[in-house]
């Protein structure tokens, strides 16, 4: 078959490009005629036939696409064959047919009758109403004709009528021949060959627009036509497959790709939407449509969406809607600290990043459990998504249940109009932190369960939920297993919250970050106030000199706030009364001695030197805690035994500092 390797031209550039193909006496007629159509197209004259004029075209046909193809009788049956072109058969008219059955009377009556493939239209009505005794013959090759020319002289013929082949056989053997096409017939045959070539190339040019959307689609395409031979494929669809558009054109789709097959929608003319496929490997969502036109079933389409692509603008547009939320900064390499109890809360978050399973962070206030949240979400697969945080005890019961899980609009009084999506949705494919989550109201804890099961949240005033993709990380300072008891807190939220644990130490117990801690604190207050951190280097010694003796319940966050009011007041322009540095030298602060820097510790944060230390939290009892602090003591005092009093030893086995270690033995 003939194939068209090259781009059509750009029909607004050149005239149509016609071919007519014959020899003998249609040739002449053609060539006659080819100066009419000047104006409108570029018709060439192949004197030639049959197996020549194939190859003759093909060899066109590469150089420049050629538009329609115009051939008689055999000839034009034969290129019918062997060519995917358009061909324009002269066709022979019952007035072409009395004019040359005229004429044959004319010179005798014993005419023959030789057509290519099958009897010549009226021919029965002109026999009848003339009388005229036509023997009629067909062929469909060559050599037929001839042995029908040879069949008719031996019957007595004397005038055979027909085509090219047949008249000049006749005219050879010593018989009239009498070419039975007319100037008329192929002048007809050109016009037809004008109007297909017109409307090959509107039909072109609609197709290449066609073909230019469909390109520019991310979803791939297939078109088929009623046999479900492949019309169109786009290259979506083609580089899932990995083929060449070009191959799979005019083929079957169920042959070739038997998974998308659309044998089913041309049957039964049905759609079929959004059902997944696994071809060569990859999922498909696949929607399969068939082609009505006017009534009729011409094709079907079948269309396929990359799920991957799909979950890309799922997250883009939840994204864009999403309500302003703070992202997270903090990665667990800020955790400062050395000690034993912080390098196993860093390793515990690690683990915990490399999993998608629920966290629940335990500690008290402002020991750093938000800072660990972020670091667990910076370290894991989800960095790149949203981190939402909400503390569910700063907000009302009815404002944390819409924040939560968002509204449809009208679904309460000063609805916004269109509604809005929930933290949760606003944290899909990422992580939302649920900060004082002990504090959450039990009629809002049956809804949490409900996300942390399902994987779905229902908006207020909606009744369909919306899926979501959402890591789950929670933190409280409270006792949960005693509001379990007390019944405040649910206890299948409870087990559902408490998968991944973390406990974080309180300040007290990890004494020996303590330096670290208040170095990078003073860093930080001084950049933030802009002032140079040397003038107040002694402060902060002397800070660092007192900080273990004092019982921290405030914790890191106490501690920051500490070194922010000690820097503060060192300013000479903050307070005055309050600064020990009465005169306003740049170098004074920085030549203080110690005792002076301990003096303004102790004038501006007395706290730290108070003898009794503050009370535990008020969430143990303190007959608990004597309990606790007695056994502490005894396992101390039998591992210090053991260590022949080696208090370092002691320490390192124990894995607390020296400094808890005599504050355990020694408590206030």
């Amino acid at each position: 078959m003939l194939t068209d390797p090259l781009p059509r031209a750009n029909p607004t550039q050149s005239p149509p490009r016609i071919v007519a193909v014959g020899f003998r006496r249609i040739n002449k007629m053609l060539q006659a005629l080819v100066p009419e159509f000047a104006d409108r197209a570029a018709v060439e004259v192949l004197d030639v036939g049959f197996e020549e004029a194939v190859a003759r075209l093909r060899a066109l046909q590469a150089q420049r696409p050629v538009d329609v193809v115009v051939a008689a009788g055999s000839n034009g049956g034969y290129l019918r064959q062997h060519l995917d072109l358009p061909i324009v058969v002269v066709k022979v008219g019952g007035f072409d047919l009395m004019q040359a059955l005229a004429r044959a009377k004319r010179q005798s009556s014993r005419i023959g009758l030789i057509t290519y493939v099958g009897v010549a239209p009226d021919i029965h009505q002109f026999d009848d109403l003339f009388g005229l005794g036509v023997h009629q013959r067909s062929y469909r090759t060559e050599d037929e004709a001839q042995a029908a020319v040879r069949e008719l002289q031996q019957e007595g013929v004397e005038v055979i009528v027909g085509s090219g082949v047949a008249a000049d056989m006749a005219d050879q053997i010593g018989l009239t021949g009498i070419f039975l096409y007319s100037m008329d017939a192929v002048r007809e045959a050109l016009e037809d060959a004008v109007e297909v070539a017109r409307a090959s190339r509107i039909e072109l040019t609609k197709r290449e627009r066609l073909n230019t959307i469909l390109a520019q689609l991310s979803d791939g395409v297939i078109a088929v036509d009623a046999q479900e031979r492949i019309q169109t494929l786009n290259p979506t669809m083609a580089q899932w497959l990995g083929i060449d558009p070009a191959q799979w054109l005019g083929l079957k789709l169920s042959e070739v790709c038997p998974e998308l097959s659309l044998q089913a929608t041309l049957r039964l003319g049905t759609q079929e939407l959004e059902k997944i496929e696994r071809v060569k490997g990859k999922a498909l969502i696949v929607n399969r449509i068939p082609i009505v036109e006017q009534g009729v079933l011409t094709g079907a389409v079948l269309s396929g969406q990359d799920p991957i692509s799909i979950q890309r603008v799922d997250r883009h547009i939840r994204t864009r809607i999403k309500p302003n939320t703070v992202p997270a900064r903090y990665e667990l390499q800020q955790l400062l600290g050395r000690s034993t109890a912080l390098q196993r809360v860093q390793r515990m978050a690690l683990s915990c990043a490399r999993s998608q399973a629920t966290v629940l962070i335990l500690g008290e206030s402002g020991t750093g459990k938000e800072l660990v949240a972020q670091g667990i979400h910076m370290a894991s697969e989800r960095r790149e998504l949203p981190f939402v945080a909400v503390n569910c005890a700063a907000v009302s019961e009815t404002l944390l249940e819409s924040e939560l899980f968002g509204y449809e609009e009208g679904a309460f009084t000063g609805a916004r109009r269109g509604g809005k999506i929930g933290l949760f949705e606003a944290a899909h494919k990422g992580t939302i932190f649920l900060d004082e989550v002990g504090e959450m109201p039990l009629s809002l804890q049956s809804r949490l369960l409900r996300v942390l099961q399902e994987r779905e949240v229902l908006r207020v005033g909606a009744t369909e939920p919306t899926p979501v993709n959402v890591r789950v990380i929670a933190a409280t300072h409270r006792n949960l297993l005693r509001h379990v008891e007390e019944g405040s807190f649910r206890q299948d939220l409870f087990y559902r919250l408490n998968i991944l644990r973390i406990d974080m130490p309180p300040l007290r117990d990890r004494l020996d970050d303590l330096p670290e801690l208040v170095r990078a604190l003073h860093l930080k207050v001084c950049t933030r106030l802009d002032l140079d951190p040397a003038r107040t280097e002694a402060i902060a010694a002397a800070l660092i000199a007192q900080a273990p003796s004092y019982h921290w319940p405030g914790n890191v966050r106490e501690l920051e706030n500490l070194v922010e009011r000690l820097v503060a007041y060192a300013d000479p322009h903050a307070d005055p009364h309050a600064d020990p540095y009465a005169k306003d030298d740049d170098n004074a602060a920085a030549n203080v001695s110690s005792e002076t820097a301990r003096t303004f510790v102790h004038t501006v944060a007395p706290e730290l030197f108070r003898a009794d230390a503050p009370p535990e939290p008020a969430e143990a009892s303190s007959s608990l805690k004597a309990h606790q602090a007695q056994r502490e003591r005894a396992e101390i005092q039998r591992v210090l035994d053991e260590c022949g009093g080696d208090r370092a030893l002691a320490s390192q086995r124990l894995g607390i500092s020296r400094t808890t270690l005599w504050r355990k033995l020694n408590p206030a």
